[in-house]
């Protein structure tokens, strides 16, 4: 991290020498912790949501490790003066209803006054030293499943615009603040080796992070991949989010996108994410049962999008 030494400890078993979603130190045997910090500002006008939201965001990054979030902290930073105290509760009342859906607690927390009102969750879980999920573990032959449809960032877009109806807004909102939990359950039963959450850096951005590294490219399959049927129509009408130019720019050179694929399928995969879905890599052999498994939970926009070949170089193939 900008050429600084970071003290280590055999016992840190991810750290910030990769990009990983957490980190990951061992206790015993038997038991690591994770931790991990996410907040931001709002991404919906509704203070009850936007605090499920920035809750469900912050513990994504647990279950994409293997783990079970258990205690959490609080984190805000809110204008007083400028907004009623009625909204600070009512961020806080729907991140407590989050962390009760997660099995958690909630240890205590921190405020400040700021101009800009945010709010998020340090986040503590538990697993095991031997089942840890770290994004690049990937294996030939393997299949890749998501788990939330894409296009988040495009249609918060339009909502912003007043663009969408309350139904769409609402139904995008529920995608968000869904907790990636049941998704985890079902995974750590199946052979999975890595596993990220897709976010702010969109589709692409998370799976190159799970591509470096790995000396394996991956291929897409553009026709399989969920996607909120919206975004596809607010793209084709170009209300595209800034930050999407910004990932495709960052990792355009490792990306080879087949001239079949329409150009609004294209800005969706680079499309910034807000608690977006698991994206997962399994055995083959694994993939359908895993599948399967996956909707019988109701986790029912999860789809097998794409799978891991031996290229002799690092690329994402969007077919």
């Amino acid at each position: 991290m900008c050429g600084l030494k970071m003290p280590s400890s055999p016992q840190l078993l991810v750290g910030l020498e990769h990009a990983d979603d957490a980190g990951v130190y061992q206790i015993s045997e038997d038991l690591a912790l994770i931790q991990t910090v996410d907040f931001f500002t709002p991404v919906v006008d509704d203070p009850y949501q936007f605090g499920q939201i920035a809750a469900a965001n912050a513990l994504s990054d647990v279950y994409a490790m293997g783990g079970v979030p258990k205690t959490a902290l609080n984190l805000m930073g809110f204008p007083i003066g400028q907004m009623d105290i009625s909204i600070f509760r009512k961020i806080i009342q729907g991140g407590l209803d989050k962390i009760r859906e997660a099995g958690m607690v909630l240890v205590g927390g921190h405020s400040v006054e700021d101009k800009e009102l945010k709010y998020g969750l340090s986040v503590t879980g538990f697993v095991h030293p031997k089942r840890v999920l770290v994004k690049r573990n990937l294996k030939p032959g393997q299949q890749l499943i998501l788990t939330k449809p894409l296009g988040l960032g495009i249609v918060n877009t339009a909502v912003k615009a007043g663009l969408t109806t309350t139904e769409l807004a609402d139904q995008v909102s529920s995608i968000m603040a869904a907790l990636n939990k049941d998704a985890a359950e079902v995974m750590a039963h199946f052979p999975v080796s890595a596993c990220t959450d897709v976010t702010g850096f969109g589709f692409i951005g998370h799976l190159a992070e799970m591509v470096v590294g790995s000396g394996y490219s991956v291929e897409i399959d553009s026709d399989s991949l969920p996607l909120i049927h919206a975004a596809v129509e607010f793209a084709q009408m170009g209300l595209i989010p800034a930050g999407a130019y910004k990932n495709r720019e960052f990792r355009k050179s490792m990306v080879d996108i087949a001239s079949k694929v329409p150009r609004e399928i294209v800005d969706i995969l680079f499309d910034p994410q807000t608690s977006g879905g698991l994206l997962m890599a399994v055995d083959t052999s694994a993939a359908k049962g895993l599948l399967r498994s996956l909707t019988k939970k109701k986790v029912l926009s999860a789809a097998i999008v794409g799978r891991v070949v031996d290229r002799g170089k690092e690329k994402i193939w969007i077919q």
